[in-house]
């Protein structure tokens, strides 16, 4: 995994030990002389990526700040209101380390930062550069960098060389204090430090490994400040007495390496999605175009609207598939689903495979989410796969949540197992089954405004994909009148009960279904049996007005009876129970049922007139 990130950097970006990428929210303009000439907001509200930042070492010492680019308390004090009295003390003790930084740089190599280094020794230009601040509402922990006369001095290699012979300086120094045990003072014999050559995880060369590696930003649950991929800070995740991140033994350069090449990713959206309370970040061995990439399909469809000539996500995976789309050949994909806690990276889950493999698996993963429309006779829309995680969640109108909301609802173990299972072609694991049977049991006794809750399609298909992936071959996007299993057809016996009391009585309150359907989904045998009793009475209604209606319930009936075969299981299990859901679905979204329910009504009209 993190071979892969390195890898990435060596091939998309200009990884250096001492540097970094930051968002910028401020360019300050300096003359010549030493004077504020004005501000300039970079980007949007996250400020504007910026390469080749200063990154200073060892920040947790006291009073260090970093070099031209920091934020805006420590260079101009722009402080919030409740600030303590010990926060006001550190932020001036930065940036009296920021200021003495400038005056160094500019005494021993880059003379063209001495306008800087005047305007921060200038109380009367701070105080107006803060007041700028102020008036624009910028934010305490927003970043600033430099223009003088027109130079940024990011962009000058004297100035940059400066900073890198200084950070060695500065870092051999710290290197020739000696590890003391904290409880005796003492030289420790027993711990291993950075002094001991070892060998690179990643490289595989004998060094000194790095101590503290760089923290991730922008994960879901992380720290402001970042969250570590490797650190070891409690004897129970040390071995052999190594400390802090000697534990997993890399360079800086390759640990500089991963942590911006991940940090980028995750930076650049088209490499992110949101699942949950967790993170995907993708990327290819070989870069694609963003409307080559299955997975930007498999997140966010296309939209196709009828009569729209556009593709469908299944149209775009076969041109991929046929090379009508060209790709690099032999490429790969890389997923990390990542999440932050307690300011340490979690890896949920790592996928590794070649980009046909998941061509096939995505695509399979949308055949096996076919499922017909509730309302319509077609094929309802493939879902976003975000869509078919927010099915296994509550969803009531009335709260009013937002998507994300809704979707955080979901554990991120959960998200993290169904996209193994969406692009790995796995079976679908039966815990997932049970909470998606458990919104379908909750929405279809809900009545909102006199009605049911409308069934998910994402969560049918889901209950449909389940008994594909584990070999039905009868199971059918459309009804299947035929399906051998009695729990099927108790579900479709229910349905055609249900709409033979919506005949009867159509202004019926809590009907059938929302009274029975828990009952009849769990124990049959001593439900359905005085169901059937009691739709004689709903027939003998309905043949007064509809005689044509009431013997086609009757055929009906019939029908799905001789499918049981006069056997109505006592009791079901989970997957029967998930194949009882089924089978009223389809039997109520069967459009053959609904087209001779209206013509009865029509016929029957028709001759009374």
């Amino acid at each position: 995994m993190l071979q892969a990130l390195v890898e990435y950097a060596h091939k998309n970006l200009d990884s250096e030990p001492g540097f970094k990428t930051r968002a910028v929210h401020w360019l300050v303009d300096i003359s010549a002389d030493g004077r504020l000439i004005n501000i300039l907001p970079l980007g949007n509200d996250r400020g504007e990526a910026t390469p080749k930042c200063p990154d200073m070492h060892k920040m947790n010492a006291r009073g260090k700040a970093h070099f031209l680019v920091e934020t805006l308390q420590t260079v101009t004090m722009l402080c919030k209101k409740d600030i303590t009295s010990e926060e006001l003390a550190k932020s001036r003790r930065k940036r009296t380390f920021f200021r003495k930084m400038i005056w160094l740089a500019a005494r021993e190599e880059a003379s063209f930062l001495e306008p800087l280094a005047k305007f921060m020794n200038n109380r009367s230009e701070l105080r107006l550069l803060r007041n700028r601040f102020a008036k624009e509402k910028a934010k305490p922990a927003d970043l600033l960098k430099w223009r003088i006369t027109g130079t940024d001095p990011l962009t000058q290699a004297t100035l940059l060389d400066w900073w890198r012979n200084w950070r060695i300086a500065d870092q051999a120094k710290g290197e020739t204090k000696t590890t003391t045990s904290k409880k005796t003072k003492k030289p420790s014999e027993n711990v291993k430090t950075k002094d001991d050559g070892m060998v690179c995880f990643l490289s595989g060369n004998t060094l000194k490994p790095l101590s503290t590696h760089r923290p991730i930003n922008g994960l879901p649950g992380g720290h402001t400040t970042g969250d570590v991929m490797a650190a070891f800070d409690k004897p129970a995740f040390r071995s052999f007495g190594l400390q802090q991140s000697c534990n997993a033994a890399m360079g800086e350069i390759p640990a500089q390496e991963y942590v911006d090449a991940l940090n980028h990713l995750i930076r650049d959206k088209k490499h992110t999605y949101r699942l949950a309370n967790t993170l995907i970040v993708h990327w290819f061995k070989e870069a694609i175009p963003q409307e080559n990439d299955p997975l930007a399909m498999f997140f966010e469809l296309p939209e196709v609207t009828e009569g729209n000539a556009q593709q469908s996500a299944r149209e775009i995976l076969g041109s991929l598939r046929s090379g009508q789309r060209p790709v690099p050949p032999n490429n790969r994909y890389f997923a990390l689903t990542l999440s932050g806690a307690s300011k340490r990276v979690m890896v949920r889950d790592w996928m590794e495979r070649s980009f046909e493999e998941l061509i096939d698996k995505i695509d399979q993963w949308f055949s096996d989410l076919e499922i017909t429309d509730q309302y319509e006779n077609r094929l309802a829309k493939s879902p976003r796969f975000n869509d078919v995680c927010i099915s296994l969640v509550r969803n009531d109108r009335e709260e009013k949540k937002s998507y994300m909301e809704i979707l955080n609802r979901l554990p991120a173990p959960t998200a993290a197992t169904l996209l193994r299972v969406a692009l790995a072609g796995l079976p679908i694991p039966q815990p997932i089954i049970a909470q998606a049977l458990g919104r379908f049991r909750a929405d279809i006794t809900t009545v909102v405004d006199g009605k049911p809750k409308p069934f998910s399609p994402a969560r049918m298909g889901l209950i449909k994909a389940y008994f594909i992936r584990k070999g039905d071959q009868q199971m059918s996007a459309y009804l299947n009148k035929e399906h051998p299993e009695p729990a099927y057809q108790c579900g479709r016996l229910l349905a055609v009960l249900a709409n033979l009391q919506k005949a009867a009585i159509p202004d019926v309150g809590a009907g059938v279904v929302q009274r029975y359907y828990v009952a009849a989904s769990q124990t049959p045998g001593l439900t359905i049996g005085r169901l059937i009793s009691n739709a004689k009475n709903h027939i003998g209604k309905v043949a007064s007005d509809r005689p044509g209606l009431a013997s086609w319930f009757e055929d009906q009936i019939a029908e799905i009876m001789s499918q049981i075969q006069d056997y109505i299981p006592k009791t079901l299990n989970l997957d029967q129970q998930s194949l009882f859901a089924l089978g009223y679905y389809q039997q109520i979204a069967s459009r053959k049922d609904k087209v001779s329910i209206n013509d009865s009504d029509t016929t029957e009209k028709g001759e009374n007139q």
